[in-house]
C-alpha cells in the first residue's frame, strides 16, 4: 500500500506480526526482532532505500509446531520403543515401569514391578501409599490376584518386586490379558484406585524379557466377579480375546491352576496320579486364604472305592502337596475311565467349601484330553500338566462335601 510522496505509511499489528505458515523443516525463532521492520540505510535510519514502513523483505518459513519445537527441542528418534512413552499431558496419572517374561519350560509368567513416576497426589499430604496389584484376565480376580508391598509417602515409588504366575501355558499366552492396577493404600478407608494398565500377553516371547514404561489409564477397577460374563465384560475393548474365550469351553469361573503327574505302571499294573501342588486358588475364607486339600475319583466308581484325599494345607492360595495315589487297574480298562480331580477348603464345624475342579479322561477337552490320551500312549512315562480348575462342581462330587 503507497501513499502520495511525504506522507507517513501505517502499518497495522497484523502485518508486523505475519508469520509464513508455508510447509518447511520447523526452524526455531531466533530472534522475535526478526518479525519487527528494520530501519533502513536511508536518511532516517542511515541507509538508502527503506523507511519506517519497510517491513523485512523475507521472514523464515515456520511451521504449526508445540512450544516445545519452537523452544528447539529435539524430538524422540523413529526408532524410540513403542512401550515407553515420555512425560506429556497424558501423563497426569503416572507411569509404570515392569518387565515380562513368559518362561515357556517351567509354565511360570514372571513380572517385575519395577517404579512408577509422577503418580497422582491421593491423600492430603500431596502424596500418596502406593501399591501395585496385578490380575490375569479372563479369570477370577480373588484368584489370580498378586499384590506388592506398599511404599509410603511418595508419588514416584520403587519396588523392585517380582509377582510369578504358576501353570501359564501356550494357550493362556495367545488369549489372557494381563491387568496391573496402581492402589492408594488407606487405613482408615477403602484404598483407592489411581490407574492401571492391560497387556495382552500375546505380545511377548517365549524366554525373552520385555521391558515396558508405559502412562496409566483412567480405568474403573473390575470388581471381583461372580462369574465369567463378569469378567468378560471388564474387558470388553479386547474384542479378539472376548470371542476366543466365547466359543471356548471357559464361560466358567476359573478357581486357580492345579499340576498333576499321570503315569501308568506297567509293571504294577495301574495307574499312578500325582497331585503336586495348586497355584492361584479362590480365596474362600475372611482372611483371605483358603485351607485347602484336593479329592480324586475314579468314574465309574460302582463300588465307591476309589477316593483319595490329601493332607490339608492351612491359610495357603498356592499349596505344594508332592502326594500320589495308586490305581490298579488294566491299561484297556483305564480308556473308559475319566478321572475327577476336585479341590476343597476344609471348614470346622460346618460343610466344605467347593474351590474348583478338572476332568480327565476321553470326554474332556483341550489339554485335559491330551494328557489323558498321552499317558495311555506312553506307558511308565511321569507327565506333568497345569490344568486350569473352574467354578463347576462335578454331579458326584456334590454329594460328598465335608469328606
Amino acid at each position: 500500500m503507497r501513499g502520495r510522496r511525504g506522507d507517513r505509511m501505517t502499518i497495522n499489528i497484523q502485518e508486523h506480526m505475519a508469520i509464513n505458515v508455508c510447509p518447511g523443516p520447523i526452524r526455531p525463532i531466533r530472534q522475535i526482532s526478526d518479525y519487527f521492520p528494520r530501519r533502513g540505510p536511508g536518511p532516517e535510519g542511515g541507509g538508502g532505500g527503506g523507511g519506517l514502513g519497510e517491513a523485512p523483505a523475507r521472514l523464515a518459513p515456520l511451521a504449526l509446531a508445540p512450544p516445545a519445537a519452537l523452544l528447539g527441542a529435539t524430538t524422540p528418534e523413529d526408532g524410540a520403543e513403542v512401550d515407553s512413552y515420555d512425560s506429556d499431558d497424558a501423563t497426569t496419572l503416572g507411569t509404570l515401569e515392569f518387565d515380562l517374561l513368559y518362561d515357556q519350560a517351567s509354565c511360570t509368567l514372571h513380572c517385575s514391578i519395577l517404579r512408577a513416576k509422577g503418580l497422582k497426589p491421593m491423600d492430603f499430604n500431596g502424596l500418596a501409599d502406593p501399591y501395585v496389584k496385578v490380575h490375569l484376565l479372563p479369570g477370577a480376580c480373588k484368584a489370580n490376584k498378586l499384590k506388592t508391598k506398599t511404599q509410603r509417602n511418595t508419588l514416584n515409588p520403587v519396588w523392585n518386586e517380582d509377582l510369578t504366575y504358576s501353570g501359564i501355558t501356550d494357550e493362556d499366552i495367545s488369549h489372557k490379558v494381563l491387568r496391573i492396577s496402581v492402589c492408594d493404600e488407606d487405613k482408615l478407608s477403602h484404598n483407592e484406585f489411581i490407574g492401571e494398565i492391560r497387556v495382552p500377553l500375546r505380545r511377548l516371547k517365549p524366554s525373552q524379557k520385555k521391558h515396558f514404561n508405559i502412562c496409566l489409564e483412567r480405568q474403573v477397577p473390575l470388581a471381583s466377579p461372580s462369574s465369567m460374563s463378569a469378567a468378560l465384560r471388564g474387558i470388553s475393548c479386547y474384542l479378539k480375546e472376548l470371542e476366543q474365550a466365547e466359543q471356548g469351553p471357559g464361560l466358567l469361573e476359573e478357581r486357580g491352576r492345579i499340576l498333576l503327574s499321570l503315569s501308568y505302571s506297567s509293571s504294577r499294573r495301574g495307574l499312578l496320579v500325582g497331585i503336586l501342588r495348586c497355584a492361584h486358588l479362590a480365596a474362600m475364607d475372611v482372611n483371605g486364604y483358603s485351607d485347602p486339600y484336593v479329592k480324586t475319583y475314579l468314574r465309574p466308581d460302582v463300588d465307591k472305592k476309589s477316593k483319595h484325599k490329601t493332607g490339608v494345607k492351612k491359610k495357603t492360595l498356592n499349596p505344594e502337596f508332592n502326594e500320589e495315589f495308586f490305581y490298579e487297574m488294566e491299561l484297556s480298562a483305564l480308556a473308559t475311565k475319566t478321572l475327577e480331580v476336585t479341590v476343597w477348603d476344609y471348614d470346622i464345624g460346618k460343610s466344605n467349601d467347593f474351590i474348583g475342579g478338572v476332568s480327565l479322561g476321553p470326554g474332556a477337552r483341550g489339554e485335559a484330553r491330551k494328557h489323558w490320551n498321552d499317558c495311555l500312549r506312553q506307558p511308565d512315562s511321569a507327565l506333568e500338566r497345569w490344568h486350569t480348575l473352574t467354578s463347576e462342581l462335578p454331579p458326584a462330587a456334590g454329594a460328598l462335601p465335608s469328606a
